[in-house]
Order: C-alpha cells, then sequence, then structure tokens
C-alpha cells in the first residue's frame, strides 16, 4: 500500500528537540468515514455515513465484504447517518454491538446488532434490536459518538436537535433526551435496557430524564474516555464563534455544561438559565480566527511507540484543517494545516495508537511523531543544515551514518524531493523546487530521526 508522511512542526522554533507530528497514510478510497474503533483484536472497524461498516487488517487492507450494511434504515447526507460504533465490552463471548445512527424518519436510532456465528468478519443483519429512537424536530446536530466505560455502561452523546440557537431549549431541558450525554444499561433485565441506579436523575418524577448523565451539550461531535485519569473527554461544537473542550470525570453526574445559556465561556442567551455559578465550563476554548469553525474531538493518548505524545489530547479543527493538541496546562497547539483534509473523527487501535480520518478524501491517516531522545539529541547537535533561507542548494554538516536518507516535504504533504545517501557537506540541489517553507527529515540507524523547517527563496 502506498504510504504519504506529513511532517508539520507544531511549534514556530526551530530547535532540535522541536516535536512533530507525523501522518502517515494508512487506508484510502473509503466513503465519509465519520468513526474508528477496535474490538479489542488487531483490527480497526471504520463507520461510513452511508450506512455501512468496513474492516481494515492491520496491513492497511480493507476487507472487500461489509462487516454491516444498514443503508437501507438511514438517511444520509448532510450531518445524517450513521454515525457511531461500539463493542460491548463482552464481545468476544457475546457478539454483541451497538451502533448509532439516523433512521429514514431523521431519529436519532441506538441499536444493539451481533456479529455472525460463522464469520467473525461479517456482522447478522437480522439481528437488529433498537434501545432508543429519538424525535428529532431538525436535521442538524445529532451528535453520535458512544462508548462503553469501565462501570459496562453505554455513553451516548447527543446533538441539541438542530437550528441554530437551541430555538426548542432542548439541551437546558433535563428531561428531554437531545443536547446530553446519556448512560444505560444495555445488559438488560427489562427491555430494551435497564437505567443505573447512580444515574443523577434515576427515579425523579419531575426533574430530569432517568436516562440523563449530563446536560447542557450543543452538538457534541466525538468524545472519549481516558482511563488512565478518569475523564470523559468532550468536544462540543460552537453555534458560530467559540469551539469548546470539556473534561468530565467520569464519577461525576448531573453536570450542566452551559449550552444554550453560554457559548463556550460567553453569554449566548441567558434567559431563564440558572445560575452561572451551577455550569461547568470547557478546560478549553478557541475562536474561528485562521478560518476555524468546527472541532472534532479525539483522544488522550495512551499508546506505547510514541511516549513523548503521551497524555496529551489530539483534537482537529474541520474547516481549517489543522490538528490541535492540548497540553497539560489546558493551552493549545496547532499544526500548520493539512490542506485537502477535513478530519471528521480520530480513533484507536486495540493498543491505543491513534488515527484520523479526513471525511472528504476518504483517507484515515496513522499519527506518528519525531522527537529526539537524549542520545538522539546529542547526536543532532553536531547536524548543521545550511543556509537557510535557501535557494539554490543546501548542505548537511555532521552526517556521520552512510545509510542517512533525505526527503523534504512541502507544507500541503507532498514529497518533493528524497535522496537515498546523503554524504557529508556535499551539496543538494533543490533549484527545481518552488519556493515556499518546507519541512526536511532525516532518518539513519544512527541519528534514528530528525526534522527542521527550512524556507526556499
Amino acid at each position: 500500500m502506498k504510504k504519504l508522511l506529513f511532517t508539520f512542526s507544531i511549534f514556530s522554533s526551530l530547535i532540535v528537540n522541536a516535536q512533530s507530528i507525523n501522518l502517515e497514510e494508512f487506508v484510502t478510497e473509503l466513503t465519509n468515514p465519520v468513526e474508528i474503533t477496535n474490538a479489542n483484536d488487531s483490527r480497526l472497524f471504520v463507520v461510513q455515513q452511508n450506512g455501512m461498516i468496513k474492516i481494515i487488517q492491520p496491513s492497511g487492507a480493507v476487507n472487500p465484504v461489509n462487516f454491516l450494511n444498514i443503508s437501507t434504515k438511514i438517511v444520509y447526507g448532510g450531518e445524517r447517518g450513521l454515525l457511531g460504533l461500539a463493542f460491548h465490552p463482552q464481545y468476544l463471548t457475546n457478539g454483541y454491538f451497538f451502533v448509532y445512527y439516523n433512521n429514514t424518519a431523521g431519529n436519532v436510532v441506538v441499536a444493539r446488532y451481533t456479529v455472525s456465528t460463522t464469520d467473525p468478519n461479517v456482522a447478522d443483519p437480522d439481528s437488529e434490536k433498537i434501545l432508543l429512537n429519538i424525535p428529532k424536530p431538525f436535521e442538524n446536530h445529532n451528535g453520535g459518538s458512544i462508548h462503553f466505560a469501565p462501570d459496562g455502561k453505554l455513553w451516548i452523546i447527543t446533538g441539541d436537535g438542530g437550528s441554530g440557537g437551541d430555538p426548542n431549549n432542548n439541551a437546558q431541558n433535563k428531561n428531554v433526551l437531545l443536547g446530553k450525554m446519556l448512560r444505560i444499561d444495555v445488559d438488560a433485565t427489562t427491555d430494551p435496557y435497564n437505567i443505573p441506579t447512580d444515574n443523577p436523575f434515576a427515579g425523579s418524577t419531575v426533574d430530569g430524564a432517568d436516562e440523563v448523565w449530563a446536560y447542557g451539550l450543543r452538538n457534541g461531535w466525538k468524545f472519549s474516555f481516558d482511563l488512565d485519569t478518569g475523564n470523559a473527554w468532550i468536544a462540543d461544537v460552537g453555534q458560530g464563534a467559540i469551539e469548546e473542550i470539556n473534561k468530565m470525570p467520569i464519577s461525576q453526574a448531573g453536570l450542566n455544561y452551559g449550552w444554550r445559556c453560554y457559548e463556550g465561556n460567553t453569554a449566548y442567551n441567558t434567559a431563564g438559565c440558572p445560575p452561572q455559578s451551577s455550569m461547568t465550563f470547557p478546560v478549553a476554548v478557541y475562536d474561528h480566527s485562521g478560518g476555524k469553525c468546527s472541532i472534532t474531538g479525539g483522544y488522550v493518548y495512551r499508546g506505547s511507540e510514541y511516549p513523548s505524545l503521551q497524555g496529551k489530547y489530539f483534537f482537529a479543527d474541520y474547516c481549517s484543517t489543522q490538528i490541535g493538541i492540548l497540553n497539560s496546562d489546558n493551552s493549545i497547539v496547532w499544526t500548520s494545516p493539512y490542506t485537502g483534509n477535513r478530519f471528521s473523527t480520530f480513533g484507536q487501535d486495540s493498543q491505543k495508537e491513534l488515527y484520523v480520518a479526513a471525511v472528504n478524501s476518504g483517507k484515515i491517516f496513522k499519527i506518528k511523531t519525531i522527537t529526539l531522545n537524549t542520545q538522539e539529541n546529542q547526536h543532532s547537535q553536531s547536524l548543521k543544515i545550511y543556509p537557510n533561507p535557501a535557494s539554490k542548494e543546501i548542505f548537511i554538516e555532521g552526517v556521520k551514518d552512510k545509510k542517512t536518507t533525505l526527503e523534504i516535504i512541502s507544507v500541503d504533504g507532498r514529497k518533493v524531493l528524497e535522496a537515498n545517501q546523503i554524504i557529508n557537506g556535499k551539496s543538494i540541489d533543490i533549484s527545481r523546487i518552488p519556493a515556499g517553507v518546507y519541512f526536511i527529515n532525516l532518518k539513519s540507524g544512527d541519528l534514528k530521526s530528525y526534522s527542521q523547517k527550512i524556507v526556499i527563496k
């Protein structure tokens, strides 16, 4: 399979230990991928908005037969379609998995399916059991992220029902299921599910639907659990000015995230709203400057391949085509744009390595990094790439390994130059490369890897 490497420095500094994010092309030719997950084995499962679920093998090969096809049961287009997928914690023994979609009436449906008893790569299309069927007043704001928590309960995020400004005040109304984080027990002794007794409004006949765990959300477009810290991370799409990231302790029930009263930290429509002090505000926000418009939620990195990424929350902006990284101090660092890729979802494999999908290009990329450790940094201190800016040629001094290779990558991800053997001090012809900003990647068994930004005049 063809592999492309996209490298963008996420710091403006050119110091040698500046961290870089690499997107390695893993899968192509998908149709509107909107969810990536795993069933605790080596496969990836990709939800396509058109109603199909694909299986991706570790090599990046796509199984020719769909795992599931419910395209005749959904309405597909705009923000609607098949949107979410979660595997039961005991999937390997009971074969249950759950999907979130808009049915042909536009309602939000959460349903259970069962894998085939004869083929682990195919689901039984006739095994559907509908758990939730929630009417929606408008086409947009469908939410669509579902996950199992360590408590074994299914957590479900719904949009506020649509239009603009939440005209029906659904998000603040605890008695409706729109604009909420829901929590249900799918191992039901009653049909179709049980209500967990520790849900904040369980059993209330006055204030709050039994299924509601948290409320005040506009259109949570993907949430995830970080089990190392016991938090849920919710990316909530803003009305027209502010995108927000919420961090919710899994053990804390009944939180109000403020919409429609507040957009981010800013008052939006506070008529009839509860006191500001009763609301939980985001840990981070960003505005729409630089072409940003809509947040795509991701994951805190907990894989083992890239220790420098540990504990960082990855997300994206759909319009600016940038990936954002939330640091432990809640500051946001942005990559340069990955032009041509509108990121719709992130996902983890069974080893908790991260992937990101672009809905428009139909591609999935694996998130990697180049970060020099102490030993590598000692090697890189002797490296010198000059001149910078450059016009016709560049020189690299300090190369010790005869197997060192070089590639020059444009900011839109194109490899414009590749050299298989770099000779210390020998010039490299760059005269045919158009003027602009590029990234030089050096790789060798001795140096490991080194990345630097260079300007070509």
